[in-house]
């Protein structure tokens, strides 16, 4: 599905994630657990449907930048967020290294 809307992000703080809306449908998430004062992004995903449209893109690059609005830190556990990060070095400084003390600890958290 190609639109021309532009699309909507929201912070689902109900739902750890990040949201991203096209025409009111949800198209892509990027979900997250807090760990103190990180944000640990574990899992980055776009509908079929809205797959090719940089979606997911937009929506971790607005995470991050609520991130660092929110004063926390970000731990790219998430593959997708780790690649997007080593390209867009503006968020260095609210990055921390995805350590085995974390993945532990995301293990443990979503059981």
């Amino acid at each position: 599905m190609t639109t021309s809307a532009t699309p909507v992000i929201r912070r689902a703080d109900d739902r750890h994630r990040y949201e991203i809306l096209v025409d009111d449908e949800l198209a892509g998430v990027a979900e997250y657990l807090d760990r103190g004062e990180q944000r640990v992004f574990y899992h980055t995903e776009t509908h079929v449907d809205f797959a090719g449209q940089g979606l997911a893109a937009r929506l971790v690059l607005h995470a991050m930048t609520d991130v660092r609005a929110t004063g926390r830190r970000v731990v790219p556990v998430c593959s997708y967020v780790a690649r997007l990060l080593e390209k867009h070095d503006e968020f260095a400084d609210i990055t921390d290294p995805v350590t085995p003390e974390v993945k532990h600890w995301l293990r443990e958290a979503l059981g």
